[in-house]
């Protein structure tokens, strides 16, 4: 081939390879931008609190039994009747109690009788007592009859000291049966609402070894929460601290209270007090828990006996607090403080923030972020591949 030739097919090589290079520069797919997609500081209300769960107690309850033994014979309250302190409730049949009265009563009038009786034997003794001295004084009397009336005198004096103590006997047994005859009349303890009636009319009551129950009252104007705190956070909580709950029915209305207490043993040993061994025969992989005590208002008695309580216990809050959520914080420096991404001029930049009150979602950002700041939750960093991706991270830096 000659020289021109040559060179000809040379320079057609070259204008096809800048053709080409041309070409695929022109064509070729623009390297994809990276987009962010983030989440703006914003305010919110922060709360960290400890949860449990609780019932509804009264915050007074009494059973009303009977000291006597004997017949019901009429209830003068139905179930559901608001009651006062010392209002007729129930009437035990009284007719034994009336007799053990009136016998108690003719033994301490037979023994004040009989010291009457004694009392003019007494006088009677003194006096020929006094004769006798007189007597012998004249040597007119014998000694022998002196000696007898003086021992008179002495055992009939004796003799009133022991009737002293009869009568004194007598009148604990009138009293006794008094009082036993008026607790056939049973009244209110307490100003309450009759929540259960545990014996009916006409029944017979026997109070030998124990009271039995008639009826319960409960003060229900106050209810009583205790709430369930399990060990883990039971040293988080005391007394006086903010406490809420809520009701299974009314998952919308809450009641704030103080919280009154906090037991120091656990609820194993408050719910089976009769059993000294409930405490030390726990297994140790059963859970623990302690009551938290708390009262609440209750006007119109609109909550109830027994009705399940989820109980905040609030540690720390914060109104309108400039607040991130919980998963942005990054790689944590010690203090409250963390590192996070926050988008800057196009791209994310490291920063180091703050933080205070938490709860499960959000947390409060002390210093550090302004509101409106966007942090990065990702990119599309999906579309690089190898040894790009590597180099720009998770967040493209």
């Amino acid at each position: 081939m000659s020289k021109p030739a040559l060179r000809k097919w040379i320079a057609l090589g070259l204008a096809l390879v800048v053709v080409g290079g041309l070409a695929w520069w022109l064509l070729a797919p623009a390297k994809p931008k990276a987009q962010f997609l983030t989440v703006a500081a914003k305010k919110a209300d922060i709360e960290s609190a400890v949860l449990a769960t609780g019932a509804l107690e009264a915050f007074q309850q009494v059973d009303v039994g009977a000291q006597v033994s004997g017949q019901i014979k009429s209830l003068k309250v139905d179930l559901g009747d608001s009651v006062k302190k010392g209002q007729l409730l129930a009437e035990i049949d009284p007719r034994l109690q009336q007799n053990d009265l009136k016998k108690a009563q003719a033994t301490l009038n037979s023994t004040k009788a009989q010291k009457r009786a004694k009392e003019a034997l007494l006088e009677q003794y003194r006096l020929e007592y006094q004769r006798q001295q007189t007597m012998n004084q004249a040597d007119a009397g014998s000694r022998a009859d002196l000696e007898k009336a003086r021992a008179q005198l002495s055992s009939t004096q004796a003799e009133l000291q022991v009737l002293d103590a009869q009568i004194a006997q007598a009148e604990i047994e009138v009293d006794t049966a008094q009082t036993n005859l008026g607790y056939t009349q049973i009244t209110a303890p307490m100003d309450g609402v009759v929540i259960a009636v545990v014996t009916k009319e006409g029944q017979t009551v026997v109070s030998a070894q124990s009271a039995p129950t008639i009826l319960i009252l409960a003060d229900l104007d106050t209810m009583t929460v205790k709430a369930e705190i399990s060990e883990a956070d039971v040293t988080k909580v005391q007394a006086g601290q903010k406490v809420y709950f809520t009701t299974l029915g009314e998952p919308d209305q809450r009641y704030y209270a103080s919280l009154r207490n906090v037991e120091p043993a656990p609820t194993t040993v408050s719910d089976s007090a009769s059993s000294s061994s409930s405490s030390s025969s726990s297994s140790s992989n059963t859970a623990i828990y302690y009551y938290g005590l708390f009262d609440v208002p209750n006007p119109g008695h609109r909550l109830r006996l027994s009705m399940t309580a989820q109980v905040h216990v609030v540690l720390a809050e914060a109104k309108d607090a400039l607040s991130i959520p919980v998963s942005q914080l990054g790689k944590a420096l010690g203090e409250n403080r963390y590192e996070v991404a926050v988008l800057g001029k196009g791209r994310p930049e490291r920063r180091e923030i703050t933080t205070g009150v938490r709860d499960n979602v959000n947390v409060q950002v002390l210093s550090g972020l302004s509101l409106g700041d966007k942090l990065v939750v990702g990119d599309n960093a999906l579309q690089y591949t190898g040894d790009e991706r590597r180099r720009r991270g998770p967040f493209g830096f």
